[in-house]
């Protein structure tokens, strides 16, 4: 008895540190496989932001249908409850159309969310109560979540300010302690990871060649045209790239130490990514650096697909 493909609801992600291939590669398996591609990088979300984020191109979205870019505003704030809710009701409704999505990106936790179902508190950040608990002491704040919530406290550091004042705003605004809000609820169809990875300083080449290119195709005038739009205190304008540029506009620093400083930032970037998708099981691995690098990962998906 042969498969309805509209009965087969699948997933596949292809994630990874930055630079490692993972557009190109998941652009030709959604080619072969008749698939749309979500993003899961937490910049690209963001419209203008186009460069400096390596968001596909307007001929790359022609090729093949990109979803979860250009979705937010830069004055806005996209949260991991907005993403995964945007993420799922997509997934299913290509899942309702017989196609399997590719959800492609670095930002592990947009990943995680999704395949995991992470419970996440939908709580808006608190502009008023952040900056109230901000002038406060590490310690101090620290002392009122072990006091409104323990449980969560023995899982955050005592030097872990972000994760605190998330905690203590969760707690607050809703009543209930953020770790009896958390938890997991999977999702119950079957999903394939794909891990690119390559040597560390193949990596640095990598991500060299991927900044000289960004300033080639005119990422310092996409800055300056931001900071004009936008001011220079814009939160999205001090992430990687953009502030080391800004910074050139600023007059403060050359521009090949703009380049050099991106390079180094992006590979301490990284290499926190791949601390954080290395400790996952469930991905597959792939050397990039490998010749039928292609070949390989098709084999893998066609053989999860034929399994599942």
């Amino acid at each position: 008895m042969t498969r309805d493909k509209r009965d087969e609801r699948l997933l596949i992600v292809v994630c990874g540190a930055t630079a490692t291939g993972k557009s190109g590669l998941a652009l030709v398996l959604a080619q072969r496989l008749g698939a749309t591609i979500l993003s899961a990088d937490s910049r690209q979300v963001y419209r203008e932001f186009d460069i400096g984020t390596a968001k596909p191109t307007v001929a790359e979205q022609q090729l093949v249908p990109h979803y979860l870019i250009d979705i937010c505003q830069p004055t806005e704030t996209m949260t991991l409850a907005d993403y995964q809710q945007r993420s799922q009701t997509l997934i299913t409704q290509f899942h309702q159309q017989g196609i399997t999505p590719l959800l492609v990106g670095g930002t592990g936790l947009y990943i995680r969310s999704v395949t995991r179902g992470l419970k996440i508190p939908r709580v808006a950040p608190q502009a008023e109560l952040r900056s109230q608990l901000a002038s406060l002491t590490q310690t101090y704040i620290y002392a009122c979540l072990q006091q409104v919530d323990p449980v969560a406290a023995q899982k955050i550091h005592p030097n872990d300010k972000v994760r605190t004042l998330r905690a203590l705003e969760v707690f607050y605004v809703t009543g209930k302690p953020i770790s009896e809000q958390q938890g997991e609820n999977p999702p119950n169809y079957p999903i394939l990871q794909i891990g690119l990875d390559c040597e560390p300083s193949h990596l640095t080449h990598r991500i060299g060649q991927r900044t000289a290119q960004m300033i080639a195709a005119g990422f310092v005038e996409e800055v300056e045209f931001l900071c004009k739009k936008y001011g220079t205190d814009l939160p999205l304008l001090n992430t990687l790239g953009y502030q080391e540029v800004k910074q050139y506009l600023n007059g403060e620093i050359s521009l090949s130490e703009a380049k050099e400083l991106t390079v180094l930032h992006t590979r301490q970037f990284a290499k926190r990514q791949r601390t954080w998708f290395k400790a996952v099981p469930e991905i597959d691995w792939f050397d990039v650096q490998q010749p039928d690098l292609l070949e390989k990962v098709w084999q893998r998906v066609q053989e999860f697909i034929n399994i599942a």
